[in-house]
């Protein structure tokens, strides 16, 4: 995607060949800064602390983290103890387990001399895969905005609706939640996106806001507790939003708050989409409220407010001193509240069932 002219992806090698450049997502909007990558340490910090965030990102950023920690050895210990400390940086996003057990798979069997060349090989299809499984999710969820556009006739744009960040920001490029909007728009269908704010991090009023602006999509920022209001009054056409971790029964794990939305969309008869690459669906799991883990972070996300103040970034304390704050950050939507699921293979039921259709080498 463009940011000012200038075609951008998530992640991408620098000039060297062997370090690794991210957009530094904490400083988005405001600033956009650029980081380079030279360790695994330094891939861990930038996962943990939402430098990269977004599940298909997460597992891009693990696998060029793969390559840097293999700079101090490849010996099978050096290879399972990445993996180790990769896989223990977050719990939630799915797509950090299998891009590390994919490294692995295709590095134990090879010689130790040709580890090393062959992870930055694989790294890279793990980008270029991420970039067309997204371009054509895409496709598939304009086809949904289309379908709105052309019921609705002129009477205004396809109003959607969000939560999180889904776009670019969270994939290599084109995004999961936001691609079909993206292509929507490319295509001359008129579209408006409510923006959830999505506390306690912001990244619907920071990183989606940024994206939409940089796109010349029209949107307006909600605080997360208009969707259901904004619903009740016709005002939302369309709910499309990502997911973290696709239980294989279709339950969802997304940002917290996603559950809310999906309650108040079936309340009021609104169709709940979630897009995802077929990456980011666990196999192994059937009860997504029981059985994924749910991370908690750190209580000052909540407590303090990061925004910019004249021409610094800083943080606002907005509780009680003495006040503590809990912080899930994702929650989970039963598969019977998600009107389908939108893949990079075309859109199914949120069931096994919908899931084998698209998947079948999975049964």
């Amino acid at each position: 995607m463009d940011v000012n002219g200038t075609a951008y992806r998530s992640i991408w090698l620098a000039d060297d060949g062997r370090q690794v450049e991210i957009i530094d997502q904490t400083r988005l909007p405001h600033e956009f800064s650029v980081i380079t990558l030279t360790t695994l340490d330094q891939a861990v910090t930038a996962i943990r602390d939402m430098q990269v965030r977004g599940a298909p990102l997460i597992g891009a950023t693990a696998a060029y983290g793969f390559c840097l920690g293999l700079h101090q050895g490849t010996t099978d210990n050096v290879l399972e103890e990445v993996a180790r400390v990769l896989v223990a940086c977050r719990p939630t996003a799915v797509n950090l387990r299998w891009a590390v057990q994919r490294m692995l798979a295709v590095l134990l069997p090879l010689p130790e001399q040709d580890r090393l060349q062959t992870a930055y090989t694989e790294a890279a299809a793990i980008c270029e895969e991420d970039v067309a499984t997204n371009a054509a999710l895409g496709g598939h969820g304009a086809e949904l905005i289309r379908a709105i556009r052309e019921k609705k006739g002129k009477n205004g744009p396809v109003n959607i609706l969000t939560h999180c960040n889904a776009g670019w920001l969270a994939t290599v490029d084109w995004g999961t939640a936001l691609a079909p909007v993206f292509r929507a728009s490319q295509d001359g269908i008129p579209v408006h996106v409510w923006v959830d704010e999505t506390r306690p991090r912001n990244q619907g009023a920071h990183l989606t806001a940024w994206e939409l602006v940089s796109a010349g999509i029209d949107h307006h920022l909600i605080v997360d507790n208009a969707g259901g209001h904004l619903m009740q009054h016709g005002k939302v056409d369309i709910c499309i939003v990502g997911t973290d971790r696709t239980a294989a029964s279709g339950d969802v794990c997304n940002k917290i708050g996603t559950y809310l939305k999906a309650l108040a969309a079936l309340d009021n008869r609104i169709p709940f989409y979630v897009a995802l690459p077929g990456s980011t669906i666990d196999w192994e799991i059937s009860d997504g409220v029981g059985e994924i883990p749910i991370e908690e972070r750190d209580q000052d996300e909540v407590l303090v407010v990061q925004g910019l103040c004249g021409d610094k970034v800083d943080g606002v304390h907005i509780a009680p001193p003495e006040t503590p704050a809990a912080n899930p950050a994702f929650d989970v939507t039963p598969a019977r509240l998600v009107t389908g699921l939108i893949t990079e293979r075309g859109i199914c039921p949120a069931s096994t069932e919908g899931l084998l259709s698209l998947y079948p080498e999975r049964k």
